[in-house]
């Protein structure tokens, strides 16, 4: 095995050469060993191999962390070579943080999505490959995997016997840290990418390698039995002393407590503080495939073996194992008796396991999963497994995990049925997640580039079944708020399908692609519906079917394939650009519309200009350097992933509706082929306008008590829907302080020709539009639209205009009116926020957005006639979401010079003294987190002037409010302490809180009171929201708190902690090189009076570099931190820690790369040799010894060119041990090099002295180590 300081070439100097694959796997089956105390796993696995020819000198397979015991191929033992990539993860003593480059070289390979076989195993030469009969029964089972007219040979079957003793990745260990009152429980950590399977069992562990398995499981039958053992009692068990903070250990019931305080006499299990109850917990084993036995072991009656079949080919990766005490729910009780009676025998079984104490919540929160699988099996094709289980588990990355006929669910999406806000959102995940099992297991990407097709006919198939749970409105709403999220984040970023490259690069590369692919299905779906056609659904029926019918080989799909099928299913109406533009092109559409009506020829002229290409656009003020994505920006320009520019010009067909003067639609389609395209859409209506003055004289007609449906003014005329037609009688409008239409405004409406018009109305466009209407179009649209959609962008456009009585009046009357979808109301809601002034361009406002809050709350939420709060009774979630809503956009609203408004704190802060919650069914937890985080952004006020002329008044009222207002917060989060809120939202919150005043100047900064929920014992919501605000603070640069970040990113014993605060010490090494952006220091303003400041150029300029720019940040970054001993310490540290994985090490070796500069040679002193002497003692007998001088010149040079050679034959002959055999030896290198040396002074050398040798490690005495720049040999 080569060092880290190897050249690259002698990794494989040892191995055969690469050749191309002459096998395939046939079937897989292994057996696992699990000891949870010492943490171990000892397995067996049997690989059955086809060959393809019958020269097949070797076999390639992946294998990590593993210690290999013995190899036979059918039965004889066979020569194996392992290179375990895990063995590179050390450091020897004299390497240091500044070997960070040379070290990263040797494991990136093992570290990315694909890595080559690391374990070659050399078939015996008595083993021969027979060809068998094509025409036997075992020929015919085969031939499926070859192609026609190739012989057929008998399979191999390969045995692997080996041992994990340290887990670093593949296995998890949960609950058996020391203090962790949790129950202990295992599980496998999947990921979408290969990698993660050969680290629990040898395998070909490839992204097209899928074939039949068999697993069998031997573990401790009962929970007492996991903590008896014969062997000296571990460290690492659970201790019986309670958690130093017992109300944020788990704010849920999932922990073992002790019964009092026990000593350890011996190893019985009595002594580790458990419970009668907890040691006769059975120990559930759950497994992809299905159960075939469940013995016990008749020589150990404290273990069990549990064996699984997974029939289906799948591939390694989608092999899951949960082991625990976990409590089996049937979610299949809660389908509904008539859809189980129509399913019949063909419902699936899905079953739900949880640890103890949390079957009700998964209860509630699987409540959808039994009709949406019988939704899939239904509308698509027959599930592809027998079952479907979900299991929740503690600490797990990501939140879902997917793998054949199981899903693994952090227990963190589990919550309550008196908590709403998780609702939506995580049923949605679990939906998907269920979607995943028939597209993305059943049917898998080809290549990489290949995933935007299984997230998009995933998503796609979920949110089908979302918008037959919630409604419409709800999937359309939401469709739009990502469509308006894609066209914000979709910029400089590569195209759909070149995307797939990068998706290990950063999580935040999946969360758009999970955010775009769902969205051009929904498009092309729209569009497909437009010819007439059922739609992407049928698409989705076809590539399954495909799959199931083998014309989709290995059941993996391509782009090209998907495009196949969607074109044929078109028949000769195929949609090439809709492919160039969304999926192969990046960016997304900018139209600027212009309309105008030409009366003389009665036409509607609309002029399309696209604009995303411009330069205006291309060439805007560059932006400061976001903390939040620092570290993805730094990943995305290492892993050279490109930044593509928009597509120039967009193409295709967009649907314009004209809603004339009669209120009739007319569609238009307009075919978009350049930057810019004029289109005349003819103009149909020849009557004026009636509609507004029908609502005009209704409500006239209403005040004079006059029926208009009777025998009214306007007998012929079509009955007026509308919606927002709410507080419009006169004593309302005055209670209300509402504005109506000036009498010119009424004229210039009755001289129109048209109502509104919508732009991309079939919502076929990705795009953001810019069309300007008058404001009265923009208010017809939202009241008169029943299209949600439209009513969303009628309510952004009149955000946008200038604020005013008006605009504030139908913002009110939207959200008084609950017929509109709560999503309408609650953007209403924080749109009356921007209404909230005292005055604009000498126009008296009087704060009436603010007022309409006010109001609005009064009415729905409090006593009538009173300011005092209801109590709570959130029954309406609508009316709950809307309760949420106001105080947030109550916090927005702010004096002219920032400073929160008196009127507005008081408000809030009297909303959360008295709120009341006794009589609600359901938890305030959000409501009340919502009040506080509102309390504080009022409170939050930076004053970055330096001068102020303002002399404020109420300076005392500030004071008593600033103090109330802190024990509001401090009284919530104490309550929390005693009676936890969900995941302690409220705590995090109130920290939250406290962050943001101590940001801003309000409170002083003390460390302590985030230290102390920072600390282990505490919920990890809790604690990594402690360690966020500790670095939003700025307070890695103390070197206490700098220690603690670093050790607990190295050895804490979460994957979860450590993923999180991976990405929040990114954050804060953003912060130190971004540094702290002072105002423009010219043409200051401070109570009008302008104080100019000169600037140096080259100060600005580096400061514009560092904040712009990566490499002025890096370089910043280097200046501030490169000579911290404090940090070097603790990454050298964090190097050496057990527990972080493979790729864990390599982000370590990142981080070290931002700041230290890489060094390529490693000094070590070498004592020079002594000289060989020999003694004549007589009689045949010769005395060998060595004694002084020291040798200093070399017995016989060696050539330049024989060096490698030497070195190939030295690896040849030994084997480094790896990590993973001993992991608590500290190995030292014993490899060969070629040395550059230099004496110090070869003129005085005397005994003792030495020579400094660069690039060197230490040797083994049986090591020959040229000196070729010397001339030197040392034996």
């Amino acid at each position: 095995m080569p060092g880290p300081f190897d050249p690259l070439s002698s990794a494989t100097a040892a191995a055969p050469p690469a050749s191309d694959p002459s096998f395939s796997v046939y079937s897989a089956k292994v057996e696992l060993d699990i000891d949870f105390l010492a943490r171990s796993v000892r397995g067996v696995a049997e690989i059955n191999v086809q060959p393809q020819s019958k020269n097949l000198p070797y076999i390639r397979l992946h294998c990590r962390q593993a210690r290999i015991k013995r190899v036979t191929v059918e039965g004889r033992e066979a020569r194996w070579d392992h290179n375990d990539p895990h063995s590179h993860i050390y450091l020897s003593e004299k390497s240091t943080v500044h070997h960070h480059k040379v070290l990263r070289q040797k494991v990136e390979e093992d570290g990315g999505e694909v890595a080559d076989e690391n374990l070659w195993v050399f078939v015996p030469p008595r083993v021969k490959i027979k060809e068998l009969d094509a025409s036997s029964l075992d020929a015919l089972s085969m031939l499926g995997d070859l192609t026609a007219g190739g012989s057929v040979f008998a399979p191999l079957k390969v045995v692997v016997h080996y041992d994990i003793k340290h887990f670093r990745e593949g296995l998890h260990f949960a609950g058996l840290e020391e203090g962790d009152t949790r129950y202990p429980h295992i599980y496998t950590q999947n990921s979408q990418f290969t990698g993660s399977a050969s680290c629990l069992f040898p395998c070909v562990d490839d992204a097209s390698a899928r074939y039949p398995w068999e697993i069998s499981i031997r573990c401790p039958r009962t929970v007492g039995d996991v903590f008896r053992k014969a062997a000296p009692p571990l460290t690492n068990g659970i201790s019986d002393h309670p958690s130093t903070n017992g109300a944020l250990t788990n704010g849920l019931p999932n922990g073992i407590h002790d019964d009092g305080d026990v000593q350890m006499l011996d190893a019985d299990v009595d002594n580790f503080g458990l419970s009668e109850e907890d040691k006769a917990l059975e120990m559930s084993v759950v497994c992809s495939g299905d159960m075939t036995d469940d013995i016990v072991d008749p020589k150990d009656p404290s273990r069990k073996t549990v064996s699984f079949t997974c029939a289906n080919a799948v591939l390694p990766q989608h092999i899951a194992i949960a082991v625990g005490p976990l409590e089996h729910v049937d979610l299949s009780d809660l389908r509904e008796s008539d859809d189980d009676e129509m399913m019949g025998q063909a419902a699936i079984r899905v079953h739900g396991f949880c640890l103890p104490g949390r079957s009700d919540e998964v209860r509630n929160t699987c409540m959808a999963l039994a009709k949406a699988t019988d939704h899939f099996s239904k509308t698509y094709i027959s599930y592809p497994f027998t079952s479907y289980k979900i299991v929740f588990v503690d600490d797990l990355v990501p939140e879902i995990a997917h793998a054949a006929s199981l899903t693994l669910c952090s227990n963190s999406l589990l919550y309550p049925e008196d908590v709403l806000d998780p609702l939506f959102p995580v049923t949605r995940k679990l939906v998907h997640a269920l979607a995943f099992q028939w597209m993305g297991i059943n049917v898998i990407p080809k290549t990489s580039q290949d995933w935007w097709v299984i997230y998009a006919l995933s998503h796609f198939m979920s949110d089908d079944f979302m918008e037959q749970l919630c409604g419409r409105n709800e999937h359309r709403f939401r469709m739009k708020q990502m469509a308006d999220r894609v066209v914000e984040l979709d910029v400089n970023r590569p195209s759909l399908q070149a995307l797939g490259d990068f998706l290990d690069v950063d999580p935040s590369e999946i969360e758009f692609m999970e955010l775009k692919a769902p969205l051009v299905m929904f498009i092309l779906n729209q569009k497909i519906k437009r010819m007439a056609k059922m739609g992407v659904t049928k698409i989705i029926y076809k590539v399954l079917l495909q799959a199931k019918t083998g014309r989709l080989q290995n059941g993996a799909i391509s782009t090209e394939d998907f495009i196949q099928i969607v074109d044929k299913y078109l028949e000769s109406k195929p949609i090439p650009d809709f492919w160039r533009q969304w999926v192969y092109g990046a960016g997304c559409p900018h139209f600027y519309v212009t309309q105008r009506f030409n009366k003389k020829k009665s036409v509607i002229e609309f002029t399309v200009k696209q604009t995303q290409g411009d330069r205006s656009e291309l060439e805007s003020r560059a932006e400061d350097l976001d903390p939040k994505t620092f570290l993805k920006d730094l990943n995305e320009q290492k892993n050279g992933m490109s930044k593509k520019r928009p597509t120039r010009v967009f193409t295709g067909a967009m649907t314009v509706t004209v809603h004339e003067a009669d209120g009739t639609p007319y569609d238009h389609i307009i075919p978009i082929h350049d930057a810019i395209t004029k289109f005349d859409a003819p103009y149909n209506t020849k009557y004026t306008r009636l509609k507004r003055n029908r609502r005009q004289k209704e409500r006239a007609a209403a005040a004079q008590g006059i029926d208009l449906n009777g025998d009214g003014e306007l007998p012929d005329e079509i009955p007026l829907y509308c919606l927002g037609d709410v507080l419009d009688t006169e004593k309302e409008i005055q209670e209300w302080g509402f504005d109506e239409w000036t009498k010119e405004e009424e004229e210039q409406m009755a001289n129109e020709q048209y109502e509104w018009i919508r732009v991309d109305a079939d919502f076929e466009w990705i795009c953001k539009i810019n069309f300007n209407q008058l404001p009265w179009m923009l208010v017809a649209q939202l009241q008169q639209d029943p299209d949600v959609v439209a009513q969303a962008e009628a309510l952004q456009n009149l955000s946008s205009l200038q604020p005013s009585k008006l605009v504030s009046t139908y913002l009110t009357r939207t959200v008084m009116d609950r017929r509109y979808f709560h999503g309408i109301r609650t953007l209403a809601t924080e749109a009356l926020a921007k209404c909230a002034i005292p005055r604009i361009d000498d126009i008296e406002l009087n704060w009436v957005g603010l007022y309409h809050l006010e109001k609005i709350f009064q009415e729905l939420f409090c006593l009538p006639g009173s300011h005092m709060v209801r109590s709570n009774d959130f029954s309406d979630r609508s009316q709950y979401l809307v309760q949420c809503a106001i105080p947030r956009a109550i916090a927005r609203v702010r004096e002219p010079g920032g400073k929160g408004l008196m009127r507005s704190k008081m408000w809030i802060l009297d909303k959360l003294k008295f709120n009341d919650n006794s009589h609600n069914e359901f938890s305030d937890c959000h409501y009340v987190a919502a009040l506080l985080a509102a309390l504080a952004q009022q409170l939050g006020y930076k004053d970055t002037s330096t001068i102020s002329f303002d002399f404020d008044e109420d300076e005392q009222d500030e004071i008593d409010f600033q103090r109330d207002a802190l024990n509001e917060i401090e009284r919530h989060r104490r309550l929390d302490e005693w009676i936890p809120s969900y995941q302690n939202i409220v705590t995090v919150t109130a920290l939250q809180c406290q962050c943001l005043l101590m940001e801003n100047n309000i409170i002083p900064r003390k460390m302590l009171d985030f230290l102390q929920y920072a600390k282990p014992g505490a919920a990890e919501s809790v604690r990594l929201k402690a360690m966020e605000c500790l670095i939003d603070l700025n307070m890695m640069r103390h070197p206490a708190i700098l220690r603690y970040l670093i050790f607990t990113l190295a050895y804490d014993p979460s994957p979860y902690v450590r993923e999180q605060l991976y990405y929040l010490i990114g954050r804060g090494l953003a912060r130190i090189a971004i540094g702290d952006k002072k105002e423009e220091p010219s043409n200051q303003v401070f109570g009008g009076l302008i104080i100019e400041q000169d600037a140096s150029t080259d100060s600005r300029a580096a400061m514009i570099e560092r904040t712009q720019t990566l490499e002025g940040a890096i370089k910043a970054l280097k200046t501030e931190l490169g000579k911290n001993k404090v940090f070097e310490e603790q990454m050298r540290n964090a190097l050496t820690s057990p527990i972080p994985s493979l790729k864990e090490w390599v982000r370590l070796l990142d981080i070290c790369g931002l700041v230290f500069e890489p060094k390529t040679s490693l000094e070590v002193m070498l004592k020079l040799p002594l000289s060989w002497k020999v003694q004549n003692q007589g009689k045949g007998k010769m005395r060998f010894y060595r004694s002084m001088p020291y040798r200093q010149k070399p017995l016989s040079k060696i050539k330049q060119e024989q060096a490698s050679l030497l070195q190939q034959k030295a690896a040849e002959k030994r084997r480094r041990p790896s990590l993973a055999d001993e992991p608590n030896k500290h190995w030292k290198w014993q490899y060969p090099f070629v040395w550059a040396i230099s004496f110090y002074d070869t003129q005085t050398a005397h005994p003792g002295s030495c020579v400094k040798a660069a690039d060197t490690r230490p040797i083994s005495k049986a090591t020959r180590v040229t000196f070729p720049t010397a001339g030197i040999t040392l034996l």
